[in-house]
């Protein structure tokens, strides 16, 4: 079932699909915020037999976040990514190029270690880093449309959106 770059399963919704998709994420939302784990009760096909089905709480916020770009109509793929990356896999996820990924590794901007001569990155480290990277430029893209529309350039931040 693997689809190339480790990709396992890349979906696209129909109308129907996305309705529905749409319903579900509502509907189960309001769960989606409990730590620990979650049970659910799976009926399937409408007959009378269930199934209770035990899940990480990380994993039921994932299926909910997975209905919610469907129910938007978007494409949804899964991909599996490994807790340690190499250097080329971290700039892969960043979307830069590897050496550029190597000074952020030498100035501390996001934490490395090494295994023998190579050097492994943690995942989460990445992730970390995007998020801040991302606040910041959403931060610089407010100020930039304030001071446009101080201005009367026609622009309105994010947060008016």
């Amino acid at each position: 079932m693997s689809v190339g770059n480790g990709i396992l399963e890349s979906v696209t919704p129909t109308e129907r699909e996305a309705r529905l998709a749409e319903e579900s994420s509502r509907a189960l939302a309001v769960y989606a915020q409990k730590t620990g784990r979650q049970t659910i009760k799976v009926v399937p096909g409408g007959g009378s037999r269930t199934k209770e089905v035990t899940i990480p709480a990380t994993a039921f916020r994932l299926l909910v976040n997975i209905l919610e770009q469907m129910a938007q109509g978007h494409a949804v793929a899964l991909t599996p990514v490994p807790s340690e990356l190499t250097t080329q896999q971290a700039a892969d996820l960043l979307n830069v190029s590897r050496p550029y990924l190597v000074k952020l590794l030498d100035t501390g901007a996001i934490p490395s270690r090494k295994v023998g001569t190579r050097r492994r990155v943690r995942a989460t480290d990445i992730v970390t880093y995007k998020q801040r990277i991302d606040e910041r430029r959403r931060a610089t893209l407010d100020t930039l449309a304030a001071q446009a529309q101080k201005l009367r350039m026609g622009y309105e931040s994010t947060a008016d959106r």
